[in-house]
């Protein structure tokens, strides 16, 4: 069945993955995933706003992205895992960058423990909320701040980080994390559903193995290579960088016909 559609809805074949002139938000972007995304984006065009919850990795990364890219980066520290912090930092990237169009919820960590343990009942309510906290409510405050702004300019993109371990498939002593990620999943399809109407695009993409070879000893990533590598179809893992272009594409004009997926990105581990 042939239909109707509006030219001016649909990219051209000229269109490409430029992000000039668009003002992107990264957060959890002091190392790993989060900064290569940023450094894509910077490569693309955008001005870039990358956050962390300390300045441990983030002065570094601002400095080396900074020498090629100038004022266009924007390094911020605050913890998103509040609704004040999240409200917080929002706040100034807008008054530093201007409005965002590219929201990336890129902070997260896969915290290891199992439902039951020896902790304390008090420590356990804590660790529980806390992952919780960090792995969908962060997301969940800075979708929401960044909303408004963008459903009055009839345009923007959100991409969330979830997961494929835990997050697509069960992984043991990862359940709160799973529980989180799947959330987020949820959060994603439906918010897409509800922002489709106003231009604006969401959808999250899972990472597989992407170690972080800069904060692992030796022995460590020995441990996860013995863990995961033979598991990997391509026999590799992933790097940073490889699923920034991922993300640009989807933070791009090109990705209009795109909203609510959950893209795995894991050389073939979720098949």
């Amino acid at each position: 069945m042939e239909t109707s559609v509006s030219r001016g809805c649909v990219a051209s074949a000229t269109a490409s993955l430029t992000l000039a002139g668009k003002n992107a938000l990264v957060t959890g972007a002091g190392r790993g995933i989060g900064a290569g995304i940023a450094e894509v984006f910077l490569e693309a065009g955008a001005t870039v706003v990358v956050n962390a919850r300390t300045d441990t990795h983030l002065s570094k990364l601002e400095k080396r992205l900074a020498a090629a890219h100038g004022d266009r980066i924007v390094a911020l520290t605050g913890d998103l895992s509040t609704a004040v912090g999240a409200a917080d930092l929002v706040t100034r990237a807008v008054r530093r960058v201007g409005e965002i169009d590219i929201l990336v919820n890129s902070v997260g960590d896969a915290i290891v423990g199992d439902l039951v343990n020896d902790e304390s009942e008090p420590e356990a309510v804590t660790r529980i909320r806390s992952i919780v906290d960090l792995n969908l409510m962060s997301a969940i405050h800075c979708t929401r701040l960044v909303g408004a702004s963008m459903i009055s300019r009839k345009r923007g993109r959100v991409i969330n980080l979830a997961g494929v371990l835990g997050g697509l498939r069960g992984e043991a002593s990862l359940s709160i994390y799973a529980a989180a990620k799947a959330g987020l999943i949820g959060f994603t399809r439906s918010l897409a559903r509800e922002w489709a109407a106003h231009g604006i695009t969401v959808n999250a993409i899972a990472p597989g193995v992407f170690p972080d070879r800069d904060n692992l000893t030796s022995a460590q990533l020995a441990m996860i290579e013995q863990a995961y590598l033979k598991t990997i179809p391509v026999g590799r893992f992933g790097e940073p960088r490889e699923l920034g272009y991922l993300a640009c594409f989807l933070a791009s004009d090109l990705s209009g016909y795109v909203t609510g997926q959950i893209l795995a990105f894991d050389g073939g581990l979720s098949a």
